[in-house]
């Protein structure tokens, strides 16, 4: 069983209107957050073999907040992640290893939601995956289970474990 965690960047600052979309840095409230799903990963025992991160600023401060990671978890920033559109975030995950079995991709929308909304649609009358098929905000987590190998996702059924956002939080309800 393969394990692949999707994680929207959090919310980002918007400060400096003339600052490249690329270098953009996280709020506060996005720096609460990221922090507040890395320790509710780690609660529920979410420690990836490898994490793909968005060379993004925002994307790269959203995985800072995530520590402590396991010392074994190997950690990558390819290039094609950045603003990537589900076929392009599909294709960079089919590529991988079957050795590595749980892998956590941290990147943006709209691509990140409609890859977990494709992902999800067997079991589109949960209501996890309704939820999930509405909105995919800033700093929430996707977990889902697949069977079979990297090159088989979005090819053969998955499953939505989890759809955890910052607001399911006690420390950050609204």
């Amino acid at each position: 069983m393969l394990q692949l965690l999707l994680l929207r960047h959090a919310k980002s600052a918007w400060d400096d209107p003339k600052a490249a979309d690329r270098t953009r840095p996280l709020s506060r409230r996005g720096e609460r957050a990221a922090a507040a799903i890395g320790r509710a990963m780690a609660e529920r025992g979410l420690a990836p073999d490898l994490i793909l991160a968005s060379p993004a600023r925002r994307s790269l401060q959203t995985l800072a907040a995530l520590a402590p990671l396991p010392p074994s978890t190997r950690i990558e920033t390819p290039e094609a992640l950045y603003l990537a559109e589900a076929e392009t975030l599909l294709a960079v995950l089919r590529e991988l290893p079957n050795q590595v079995t749980s892998v956590l991709a941290i990147g943006h929308n709209p691509g990140l939601h409609e890859l977990a909304v494709k992902l999800a649609g067997a079991g589109a009358e949960r209501p996890d995956v309704l939820r999930l098929a509405q909105s995919f905000p800033t700093a929430a987590l996707a977990e889902f289970a697949l069977n079979g190998r990297w090159a088989d996702l979005g090819r053969r059924p998955s499953r939505l474990v989890r759809f955890l956002l910052p607001r399911d939080l006690p420390e950050l309800a609204a």
